[in-house]
């Protein structure tokens, strides 16, 4: 790790650009390289090219952005896929019949997502390289380890929503949502009034929960998981609200069981979500992402986030095939357990695809 960081690898973007890999009039959205919808973050740009240093293109020790801007490109993931390479040399992954196991995020493709959306020309451009980055990274363990001795597996932990400016220009329903705001809603004065909470009755949120102030669970006489339910109850009149559950509710399994709500419980945890789990509608979204104002996030219980995700497997031995059932991301551990002969995780709960395992 020192070594490689001691080489500054990122020095060679400086002055640089994220330029499109072909002539523009060859890609799908090469006629949407300006959509109103996209920010113009710090001066980085909603057409190409997108350049990587704006204050100085000699130094990037007083540029803020220069690092996120890498990362917000496909520069992102270049960087990732080299030291990739260097520690497989450097740890002697493949070197003996003992199995290695290396694990990469190609963070790129959620971080273009986030800001410019799938249906955007830097979405369309950023896999065309990413696809580049990839056979570059398989030509390298091929001619280091031999892919005749290496199980691929590529997959994602999210899917991915369009963008609601998008989604208007199909005639389709998408919004952004303001929790900030919510504290100060008529919905959440009734309950204030209600409850006779005077200061501040909510916190903040923190995607998908939101949060209320002590002082208001607090309060003598009010019991909590009746002022959690009737807030639920009000935040369903809001603007991109679909549904709003007490997070006591959860905790009781006291919720109807389909596939909403399932989804839900596997996101909570007693220990650490707050006090009322908010799902919103379909392609509405809070704007924010690390305190970015951006295009689109996740985090959802809808199919668009949780069920079009792909898994692919490569390697020798496998029958080409696509499978159709629905599997699950949880599945790979498991699989990988079964292919390798170790025992599975303890706390592993997904199941072992046979396509993949051979029983």
């Amino acid at each position: 790790m020192a070594t490689w960081n001691g080489q500054d690898y990122v020095q060679r973007y400086l002055g640089g650009a994220w330029n499109l890999l072909h002539p523009i009039e060859t890609y799908v959205f090469g006629d949407r390289d300006d959509q109103h919808w996209e920010p113009d973050f710090a001066g980085y740009g909603r057409t190409f090219p997108h350049p990587f240093s704006t204050i100085d293109p000699l130094s990037y020790e007083n540029d803020p952005y220069f690092t996120t801007f890498l990362t917000v490109s496909p520069a992102g993931d270049e960087i990732t896929a080299d030291f990739a390479k260097t520690l497989i040399t450097a740890e002697g992954l493949g070197a003996d019949e003992v199995t290695d196991y290396l694990s990469i995020s190609f963070s790129a493709t959620g971080y273009i997502g986030h800001f410019f959306g799938p249906s955007s020309l830097e979405f369309e451009d950023n896999l065309l390289q990413l696809d580049r980055t990839l056979a570059n990274l398989f030509a390298f363990v091929d001619a280091e380890i031999g892919l005749e001795r290496t199980l691929i597996v590529l997959s994602a932990d999210h899917g991915t929503p369009e963008a609601p400016g998008y989604l208007r220009e199909l005639g389709e329903l998408g919004g952004y949502v303001a929790p900030d705001l919510w504290d100060t809603a008529a919905a959440i004065e009734r309950i204030r009034e209600r409850f006779g909470v005077s200061g501040k009755l909510v916190e903040g949120y923190d995607h998908p929960y939101l949060n209320l102030a002590d002082q208001a669970l607090d309060i003598e006489g009010v019991d909590p998981v009746e002022l959690q339910t009737a807030i639920a109850d009000e935040l369903v009149a809001l603007d991109g609200v679909a549904y709003a559950v007490p997070s006591a509710r959860l905790r009781e399994g006291s919720v109807p069981d389909n596939a909403l709500t399932r989804a839900v419980l596997n996101n909570y945890n007693p220990d650490r979500s707050g006090d009322n789990y908010v799902v919103f509608n379909p392609g509405w979204f809070i704007s924010d992402f690390d305190g970015l104002s951006v295009t689109v996030t996740h985090g959802s219980p809808w199919r668009y986030d949780t069920y079009y995700v792909p898994i692919i497997f490569a390697g020798p031995g496998l029958t080409p095939q696509r499978v159709s059932r629905r599997v699950h991301t949880v599945d790979v551990a498991t699989t990988l357990s079964a292919v390798v002969g170790t025992r599975l995780p303890d706390g592993a709960v997904g199941e072992v695809l046979r396509e993949v395992a051979g029983h």
